[in-house]
């Protein structure tokens, strides 16, 4: 197949998101002296991660805005500790996400990837992150200079996987639809998104997780995999 235009994700596809985060947590857990009310890091992490993977599904399906997410998520695990504070929560959000925003560890072989792909395809990152944070994390990991531009669900308060997100794209990049390829981990946001708008797929799934649907395109196990598709 001939593809022209490469989308990828950015959060768990390049970057290794979910370590990242869980240091910004564990930083938090500390100079916030949450092991007050918490046996360990580990029981607060694991109270904490399941509601917040259930707010971002949530987030993506317009149930909820992003203000209810980014305050749900820390007054989740503040109330059991009798503190029912929004400013608070939001305060705890700032600070969590100034931490998040200065990490981005890369997955093995992103950069290496991207020289491969670079003089081959145009780039693009398409991802549900928020902008202020996802900018930064491009510029820190150096894979700013690949990519011709960052298209986020904050450009059109719409969020992968629905369909007009990759109309968007394809629209705003001046690709077409036959010639472009959706690279991400998330198979509902990336790759069920993705079929639904015809775009064909490579599913990053480094855990060797069961699809949930309908087979994608390609599976890769790593980064590496993907130049013997490209």
């Amino acid at each position: 197949m001939f593809y022209s235009s490469l989308f990828f994700d950015l959060d768990d596809t390049l970057l290794n998101t979910t370590h990242d985060n869980k240091k910004s947590l564990e930083e938090i857990y500390y100079d916030y002296q949450l092991g007050r009310y918490y046996a360990s890091f580990e029981d607060f992490y694991n109270f904490y991660m399941p509601h917040n993977i259930l707010l971002w599904a949530r987030y993506r399906n317009h149930e909820i805005d992003r203000r209810t997410l980014i305050t749900e998520r820390f007054l989740y695990f503040l109330r059991p500790m009798g503190i029912d504070d929004e400013a608070f929560a939001l305060q705890l959000n700032n600070d969590y996400l100034q931490r998040t925003a200065i990490k981005a560890t890369l997955f093995d072989g992103a950069i290496d990837l991207m020289e491969y792909l670079f003089r081959r395809y145009r780039l693009f990152i398409l991802s549900n992150g928020f902008r202020e944070i996802q900018s930064l994390k491009m510029k820190k990991s150096g894979l700013d200079t690949y990519f011709e531009r960052i298209i986020l669900s904050d450009d059109i308060s719409i969020q992968k996987p629905h369909v007009k997100i990759f109309d968007y794209a394809l629209k705003s990049s001046n690709s077409r639809r036959a010639e472009s390829l959706m690279i991400g981990d998330n198979f509902e946001a990336d790759i069920i998104g993705a079929q639904n708008a015809r775009i064909d797929q490579i599913w990053f799934n480094p855990s060797c997780k069961t699809s949930e649907g309908k087979p994608p395109t390609f599976t890769v196990h790593s980064l590496d995999e993907i130049k013997k598709i490209l």
